[in-house]
């Protein structure tokens, strides 16, 4: 079973992913921050990052930079999402290291669609 993070400040978003992904039979740990996101990454392996960009303490750019830097788990794919739709936004994600800038809400089926994509899982 696929291990996934879920990373956002916001309780109510990270119900509404675990419960996406969960439902999809996923397997969901959540952090509230960038720092416990690196601290549970460098101690547990992911196949997969779902992180917001805004968040106190360690924004999700620095966040997904970390992961990167961070040997075997930089190869896990990052899915950012965000509030912000500018280009710049989602610019700024893929040069931190991103696979994917989804803009919340995202619909519970494009989020499978792009999770089973990164994972190589059948829908």
């Amino acid at each position: 079973m696929k291990h996934i993070l879920i990373v956002d400040d916001a309780a109510t978003v990270r119900m509404y992913h675990r419960a996406i992904l969960e439902g999809a039979g996923y397997r969901v740990d959540e952090a509230i921050n960038g720092f416990e996101a690196l601290e549970k990454a460098l101690c547990q392996a992911y196949d997969l990052y779902l992180v917001d960009v805004n968040m106190p303490k360690m924004d999700g750019y620095t966040l997904v930079r970390a992961l990167r830097a961070e040997g075997e788990i930089a190869q896990a794919p990052a899915v950012m999402v965000s509030t912000e739709a500018q280009a710049a936004d989602r610019d700024k994600a893929y040069q931190a290291g991103a696979n994917l800038y989804l803009i919340k809400p995202t619909r519970p089926e494009v989020l499978l669609a792009h999770v089973a994509c990164l994972l190589g899982d059948d829908l």
